[in-house]
Order: C-alpha cells, then structure tokens, then sequence
C-alpha cells in the first residue's frame, strides 16, 4: 500500500499543481522583455540551446551581440539552430559544442574543450532538462532526472566557477541563471535515496530534481556573496511552455496539450522572457541579482528552499557524489 501511496501521491500533485499554473496563465499576461542594451564582447553558454526555451534564450543573446556557446546532446538539432540564427542574424557568433549532462565525463571534456579556448565566460544558463522520463540510469549509475537536470548543471557550473569569477567585474557581474520549474514546490529531497533507488516515481524524481535546482541555485549565490565575488545565482521559472518538455506525459494529456496548447501555454519565446531578463538586464547587478524568478519578478517560494541546513546538506552530498572536496 506504501509503495502504491509513493507512487499516486506525486502524479496527483503535480497534475494538480500544472492545473493551477495553467488556470493563472489563461487569466494573466506573460512577462514582456524590456528593451536590453548591447551585449557586445560578453560570452555565454546555454545548455539545451537548439530547441525549445534555450533556443530562443541563445536567439535574443546572438542579436544583441554575445558570443554564445549552444552545449547539447543532439548535434543534428544545434547544427540547425545555429544555422537557424545565422540566417535571421548574419552577424551573430554563435556555435554548437557536444554535451550530454547524463554523462560527467561529457561534461569535463565539455569544460576542458571551453577552457582550452581561453574565452572569458560572462553568462552560464543551465536550462537543459527532462521530465517524466522512463525509469533508468546513466553511465554514472545516476538516475535520469537527478542527473540531467541536476548533477550535471552541479559539475558544469562548478567546474566553470574560476572562468566565471575572472570574467565578473563592476558593473557586470558574472550570472548563472538555472532554469527550473513551479514543480519544485512539490518537491522533495531524499538525502538518503537521490538517485530513487527504493521507490521510483518519475513525478517524483522530476519534482525533487527541480527543488535541488534552487538549493543550490541559492546556496551557491550566498558562496559567492560570502566570498565577495562579482558573480550571481539565480533560479527562473518559466512557467508551462510549449515545448517538446512534455513528450514523455501520459497520451491523453500529450492530446489534450496539443489542442489545448495556443490558448494555455506559453510560447518558448515568452518561456524565455525572465531567463533573459536575469541573465541580461543592468538593473540586477550585484546585490540586485540572485533569487528566485517567475513573470519577470522576484517571487517567494517554498520554505524548505530557505533551509540552510537542507541546502549545506544537499551541497555536500553533491560534492561527494562527483569526488569534488
């Protein structure tokens, strides 16, 4: 009965929970970028860039003059939006690199690659994710959605620290803007169980996933400020975007999306909206930056994200996980 319990429970809540986001957004304007200045000489990385949300993050970033990195498991797919902005932006610098965030060794060769170049590193989105995939582990024995969405960014944002810390200066501190989701606030963290070894539930496994986005999201700001320096954190949602997130949903909803989708959900340009607008906008400087966003504006959230305890604890564990002391 527990086990039946552990695995209905999640699927109601966030079910529920997806219910409400789309019930506020059919009654309520998506946040509208403001006019950003030029971006010239910056630099950026975007996980998951060719498609979806990322892929209009690294558009709007490639017109306004950055330098973008796209890193993403589908070369076929970036190939294709890199082409994609250099048709709409002759001028634009954008590339494709190779990165599977389920693999920590694509991820070092990822960074090593990076850093080999000698480019500064002014912008890091960690947008990249799946939701709802079927039960399995990735070459690290982690499981899918803790490892994507999670660990991986961990390790790149990590092992991009330094870069992002030398390219950090008055007047533009460095950003990290992690993109996660409204579903955190059903989330929970299993210390003694991450990667759902006991009882899996991919409700669950995405929910506590996207809740240890914004633990680290937020201890690793409070690192920073601690340490005095020029670089934030900052977590987004971007609310319920029609994008290809939500291929692996039960059929009956994947129909009830693609009808329903014009009038309830966003459009990924509008899904990208606040990611661009905490990773770009001059009025988030230093003290300014951090938090938690959605619709264009800092917003409270659940308290178990403000537990320090939670967040120290979940860090260390992390760090463990990947030999980082």
């Amino acid at each position: 009965m527990f086990a039946f319990w552990s695995h209905l429970l999640p699927v109601i809540q966030l079910y529920l929970l997806g219910l409400k986001v789309l019930l506020t957004q059919l009654f309520s304007r998506p946040f509208r970028l403001p006019v950003m200045p030029r971006q010239d000489g910056k630099v950026a990385i975007v996980t998951g860039g060719g498609s979806g949300i990322g892929y209009e993050v690294v558009r709007h970033m490639a017109r306004l003059g950055v330098h973008v990195i796209i890193g993403g498991r589908d070369e076929q797919e970036g190939l294709v939006a890199v082409r994609r902005i250099r048709e709409e932006y002759k001028e634009a610098r954008v590339e494709f690199k190779k990165l599977d965030l389920a693999s920590l060794q694509s991820v070092h060769q990822f960074v090593q690659s990076f850093k080999q170049r000698r480019l500064p590193l002014h912008i890091l989105v960690n947008n990249a994710g799946v939701m709802l995939v079927p039960e399995g582990r990735t070459e690290d024995g982690s499981e899918q959605h803790f490892a994507v969405n999670y660990l991986g960014h961990f390790l790149l944002t990590w092992l991009l620290l330094d870069t992002l810390k030398d390219a950090g200066k008055c007047g533009f501190f460095s950003r990290v803007v992690n993109v996660s989701s409204s579903a955190h606030r059903i989330g929970k963290i299993r210390l003694h169980d991450l990667n759902s070894r006991q009882c899996y539930s991919a409700h669950a496994a995405y929910c506590q996933s996207k809740l240890a986005q914004l633990l680290f999201s937020s201890h690793l700001h409070q690192e920073l400020q601690r340490g005095g320096f020029p670089v934030t954190s900052c977590a987004v949602d971007p609310g319920m975007v029609d994008t290809a997130l939500y291929r692996h949903l039960w059929t009956p909803l994947q129909l009830a999306q693609s009808a329903l989708a014009r009038l309830l959900l966003r459009t990924p340009a509008e899904g990208a909206a606040t990611v661009l607008h905490t990773a770009l906008s001059p009025a988030l400087e230093g003290e300014c930056g951090g938090g938690y966003w959605a619709d264009g504006c800092r917003q409270m959230t659940t308290p178990p994200t403000f537990d320090p305890q939670l967040q120290l604890s979940l860090w260390e564990t992390s760090l463990q996980l990947l030999g980082l002391q």
